[in-house]
């Protein structure tokens, strides 16, 4: 199994994100989650600095620069979505990724207490 570390630029990110703002209370994180479609196009447009800045976890030893590199995507390429916060804490509890469980929740609380 894949091991991860917690994203300090993602951190920093979300939290920038919702000080702005920029986030969604209610969605179907299914549906509005980027798929590989839309990746490739924000890659496109956008630096793997910035790709990476979606993504609370780092696989640890995977090659810099690649898909396989970055995981736990908390929003849309352009929000935060509630949902996607919920997501990551739920899947890095299931496989035992404690601290980006641990960062998901505290980005999830963050947002709670900052959308009233």
């Amino acid at each position: 199994m894949a091991t991860y570390s917690v994203n300090p630029a993602a951190v920093a990110r979300a939290r920038a994100l919702i000080d702005a703002r920029q986030y969604v209370l209610d969605s179907d994180w299914g549906a509005a989650q980027p798929r590989a479609d839309a990746e490739n196009d924000y890659l496109e447009r956008h630096s793997w600095d910035e790709y990476a800045a979606w993504h609370l976890g780092l696989t640890d030893g995977a090659n810099e620069q690649t898909k396989a590199r970055y995981a736990f995507v908390y929003g849309d390429f352009r929000r935060v979505h509630r949902t996607g916060l919920i997501a990551c804490v739920y899947r890095a509890a299931e496989w035992r990724h404690k601290q980006v469980e641990l960062a998901a929740h505290e980005l999830l609380q963050y947002l709670d207490g900052h959308s009233g």
